[in-house]
């Protein structure tokens, strides 16, 4: 087909060619004229028949899977740009992630003994050097791994786990809290003062802290999702745009309510080294008044036995 294919151009001129030559016998020019139709007939089947675009060498079930998986890679695409900044990926993208892993693992999967399925799999997947499904599947999953979404799902990856739901509660809460703060002073404050923020929103910003650090401890021990990492990229990026809101816009601080116990019990690790050096070195002294006051008498009365051998 690929031959005649690239002979149809040339018809129209051979025509051309034909026909001064058919001027020297009437015989010659219909048949000519025949060819060139049966020609531009068998081209319009061949056309008709939809063989060059719609990939003739896969099977009607390989092409299906083929354009769910690209449909999917398209929405996940779209899902992971769109939640990039502020990240929202694990939270946005999670079912699109695990769709696109279904469609990938049906042109992966041969069931049973199915000749087709193992044609879709080679076809699709190995049949030429670029292999862009595969290349596509890796990508992603290295993204969905380097986000450590894994850590934000439940362990079969149906939704968000309790944890995470409870922390972007907590989050919501405190961001609203800003704003509603932020709102209030801005009329009789200047710019600079968040003197209501810190005082109003304290509690919730606490909570929220404390919230996360118990989060980070929970995990290294493999907690809710099973996996011992990270936390996933939206929980970090929540917890790292409202500490820098508190801290570095609002100039906040967190107060400590036990300051008198801390400071009691850093001075006295302080003075621990002061008792312990002094009492050191009090012993050594003692110890040492102790040790040579027996050496002198017997150094004194062995002087006295000589003196009287002698004597």
């Amino acid at each position: 087909m690929a031959p005649l294919r690239c002979l149809l151009p040339l018809l129209p001129a051979l025509a051309l060619a034909l026909g001064p030559a058919a001027s020297a016998g009437e015989t010659r020019r219909p048949l000519a004229l025949e060819a060139l139709g049966e020609a531009e007939g068998l081209s319009g089947e061949l056309w008709g028949a939809g063989l060059p675009g719609d990939l003739p060498e896969l099977e009607p079930e390989c092409r299906r899977l083929l354009a769910a998986f690209a449909e999917g890679s398209a929405a996940l695409t779209d899902c992971l740009g769109s939640h990039a900044r502020p990240v929202r990926l694990c939270q946005a993208c999670h079912r699109h992630y695990s769709r696109l892993l279904g469609q990938y693992g049906d042109i992966a999967r041969a069931v049973g003994n199915s000749s087709e399925s193992h044609n879709c799999a080679k076809s699709i997947l190995t049949s030429d050097r670029l292999q862009l499904v595969v290349t596509l599947s890796e990508f992603f999953n290295e993204t969905w791994e380097a986000a450590n979404c894994a850590n934000c799902l439940k362990n079969n990856s149906e939704g968000l786990s309790n944890s995470t739901v409870e922390f972007l509660d907590l989050f919501n809460k405190s961001l609203t809290c800003f704003e509603h703060n932020l709102q209030g002073q801005a009329i009789y404050l200047s710019p600079n003062n968040y003197t209501e923020v810190c005082k109003n929103c304290n509690e919730t910003y606490t909570m929220l802290n404390d919230l996360y650090n118990h989060l980070q401890r929970m995990n290294r021990q493999g907690g809710e999702s099973g996996h011992s990492a990270h936390l996933c990229i939206d929980v970090e990026d929540a917890m790292n745009i409202t500490r820098k809101l508190w801290s570095r816009t609002f100039n906040c601080s967190v107060p400590c309510s036990d300051t008198v116990p801390v400071i009691a019990v850093s001075s006295f690790i302080l003075f621990l080294p002061v008792v312990f050096y002094l009492s050191s070195f009090l012993h050594s002294k003692q110890k040492k008044r102790i040790v040579i006051l027996p050496k002198r008498i017997q150094s004194n009365a062995s002087l006295v036995n000589i003196q009287e051998k002698y004597s």
